[in-house]
């Protein structure tokens, strides 16, 4: 069995949303299309309460994209983004998928980047779930490929997937510009293929 994970395609990750990524709407067709062509597709959100430890705004005396602390380790200082129930935290909304969804980082104390487990290891229930449908295999698309796509294909790797990140279907934040190339040269040396959707 094959499926598809979509992670955090969202309003606040999309042009005119407080955490943009450049180019991410551009990514919505090619995913549709790929999402017709799987057995089974999950999607992962964002889901932030407003005092979330990894907003620079909660954290006195840092700026975006500062590096600061969150339960002891080092935790890039965001824009408020994908507050829950927001217009910000819901779905692009050219997404078309039936889909299974997964919440994350919604403990105030923890970010949480994969869509498997948050930074303090509570599972979102993604690996119970796809296991519990028999997939071996999964594609990994979305946003954004230097963040929150490479630690779900990260934990897809050690959690036993044959990982497969769709290049073409992510873009990166690169608050350095080479994040995203260093993101795949990593995933490539810890396991995972490296495909365009057209390969698929």
């Amino acid at each position: 069995m094959k499926a598809l994970i979509i992670v955090d395609l969202q309003n606040d990750f999309c042009p005119g949303g407080t955490l943009a990524v450049r180019d991410a709407d551009k990514i919505v067709p090619g995913i549709n299309k790929v999402a017709s062509r799987v057995d089974l597709v999950v999607t992962t959100q964002d889901w932030h309460p407003q005092d979330h430890g990894s907003f620079a705004s909660n954290n006195p005396g840092t700026n975006p994209y500062d590096i600061g602390k969150l339960s002891g380790r080092d935790q890039v200082m965001w824009p408020d983004h994908c507050d829950q129930n927001t217009e910000g935290s819901n779905f692009h909304p050219g997404l078309k998928v039936k889909a299974e969804n997964f919440v994350k980082g919604a403990n105030k104390d923890a970010d949480s980047y994969s869509g498997f487990f948050d930074d303090d290891g509570t599972g979102t229930g993604l690996d119970e779930y796809l296991k519990s449908k028999g997939v071996t295999k999964v594609f990994i698309c979305g946003l954004a490929t230097d963040y929150c796509v490479k630690f779900t294909a990260l934990d897809s790797l050690k959690q036993g997937y044959d990982t497969v990140v769709l290049k073409d279907l992510c873009r990166g934040v690169n608050i350095s510009p080479d994040d995203e190339h260093k993101s795949i040269v990593e995933l490539e040396h810890a396991g995972a293929t490296i495909l365009n959707s057209s390969e698929v």
